[in-house]
């Protein structure tokens, strides 16, 4: 009777193996070496996708998979989309002709931030809907900037704010984060954010931590300007502390000779407000040099309050241009000098590509007066080069420090930032490995950015993951052309839905609008 019994239970275990349930699958991916985003160790396991979900991960039967079309991913690496927490794309998404991504799309970003440095368009519930409208090849999710709300209730001018004007702006906040916001940007060493005291920035920052949102700086000071880089960093943590809730430093660095190998002094800092219960991260572009405006760099804000306008107003005047010339020499020199500006971007190309040293010398004038003979003309964008690799490799190993791009016209990071992170500071000089590049770039950026279901190749999560291949994959933009799309990202999925196959973009615009409540459209 027991013998059989026992072949009994094994005649009715063969059977449930052989009616084993089929999963059905637009998408299935075999063979491939996985990182889930959140492992250290990577995986060998098949990923199937249902519309714009991840319905399995593991290893089952080929044949036990009924799937629309199968990629083959031997000797490549797939992993989550990367998610990159500083650009400013939103200047190309509103754009149905830009609004591809492409940018970010073939470095492997399949999600951006938009909104940064305390500068957003508004209101951002028309953006949204224009995005919607057109389509967008990456998801974006929005930041409601200081700077931008100040202008809406203070102008630009250099003074404190009353207490009713941040009861507006703190009714602008508001709606903002209704309107699905994920949180608050700062400028603080911009105009006009740069004029708001800290006790102004906690003020507002109490009413995106109601909405449960974050906070994303761009720290008042990364050199020596004004309070220096160590009481900037001091302030950000302060904020945390009063308003209750996270914060997150953008384009973490030690700007300018003056405060190189301040790196450890901030990491102390930073640890020890962890310690305390503050949720401090911080994200880095993988690059030795800065980019900003020419005017941010080094005119002196006070003399830009007003605006453009007023700076040339003050400019001609002869009693007040001294002063304004003394502060802007000290500025180029704490920047490294004339030598170290490049200029990338500007409506006169002769001088694109040139250092404000060599174009001096063509206009005949100092390098300080040269500068506003160019800003009389436009608008125009340069790269710094500033930091010291100490400090870089240092910020790089943290593990609150997550991979960003701050993403901008005429700097190569805007092309190339995950690409190159890889190639050199995982591939080529071992810096950190290859589990801690793509987690710092995934699963933690979402963590810090209340992204639901994203940044992890897990069953029920959304479907944003990319293929590359690890012997090609870098960036191909620099300092002289930095415009060159990157390579080696062989498939990238966003939604369940191909945006890049065989290495070309389909031309599918498969980005959503994530929305703070449900991290999905509004749709």
């Amino acid at each position: 009777m027991n013998t059989l019994k026992f072949f009994s239970a094994l005649l009715l275990l063969g059977l449930l193996s052989c009616t084993e349930k089929v999963i059905e699958a637009d998408l299935l991916i075999v063979n491939g070496l996985v990182y889930d985003g959140s492992d250290t160790i990577p995986k060998s396991t098949s990923i199937a996708i249902k519309n714009d979900t991840i319905v399995f991960v593991g290893t089952k039967d080929v044949d036990l998979f009924k799937a629309k079309k199968t990629i083959d991913a031997k000797d490549l690496i797939v992993a989550p989309g990367f998610i990159d927490p500083h650009t400013h794309a939103d200047r190309e998404l509103k754009d149905p002709d830009l609004s591809h991504n492409l940018p970010f799309l073939l470095q492997g970003v399949t999600t951006v931030v938009v909104g940064n440095d305390g500068d957003s368009f508004f209101p951002s519930s028309e953006y949204r809907q224009q995005y919607e409208a057109h389509g967008i090849g990456t998801n974006a999710l929005m930041l409601v900037g200081h700077g931008t709300l100040r202008k809406q209730v203070m102008g630009t001018s250099n003074r404190e704010a009353s207490k009713d004007e941040i009861l507006k702006m703190q009714a602008l906040i508001h709606k903002e984060m209704e309107a699905g916001a994920f949180g608050m940007s700062t400028g603080l060493f911009y105009s006009p954010g740069s004029y708001a005291t800290t006790e102004e920035v906690i003020a507002l920052a109490k009413t995106v931590a109601e909405h449960n949102g974050m906070y994303d700086t761009h720290l008042r000071d990364e050199s020596s300007y004004t309070v220096g880089l160590i009481a900037a960093i001091t302030e950000a943590i302060e904020i945390g502390r009063q308003a209750k809730l996270p914060i997150h430093i953008s384009h973490i660095k030690c700007l300018g000779v003056d405060v190189w190998h301040q790196s450890d002094s901030i990491i102390q800092l930073i640890e020890s407000a962890r310690k305390e219960g503050i949720q401090v991260t911080a994200n880095q572009y993988p690059y030795d040099a800065s980019a900003t405006g020419l005017k941010a760099a080094v005119v002196p804000r006070w003399a830009e309050s007003g605006g453009k306008d007023s700076l040339f107003i003050r400019y001609d005047d002869k009693m007040v241009r001294a002063s304004i010339l003394e502060e802007t020499k000290k500025n180029i020199f704490r920047r490294g000098g004339p030598e170290k500006l490049l200029i990338v971007k500007t409506e006169d190309s002769l001088y694109v590509g040139k250092t404000l040293l060599e174009i001096s010398k063509i206009m005949g004038r100092s390098p300080e007066e040269t500068v506003f003979e160019l800003l009389k003309k436009s608008y125009v964008r340069v790269a710094s080069f500033n930091m010291n690799p100490e400090d870089i490799h240092n910020f790089m190993q943290q593990p609150w420090v997550v991979t960003g791009s701050d993403g901008n016209t005429g700097h190569p990071r805007k092309y190339g930032s995950f690409p190159r992170k890889y190639d050199t500071y995982v591939r080529k000089d071992s810096i950190i490995d290859l589990a801690t590049f793509i987690n710092g770039s995934t699963s933690k950026t979402a963590e810090l950015l209340g992204i639901e279901k994203r940044g992890k190749l897990l069953p029920g999560y959304y479907a944003d993951l990319i293929i590359f291949n690890p012997e090609t994959f870098q960036d191909q933009a620099d300092y002289t052309d930095a415009f060159q799309f990157s390579k080696g990202l062989i498939f990238s999925i966003i939604n369940g839905k191909l945006a890049v196959s065989d290495g070309k973009f389909t031309g599918a615009l498969n980005g959503k609008v994530l929305h703070k409540k449900s991290t999905n459209s509004l749709n």
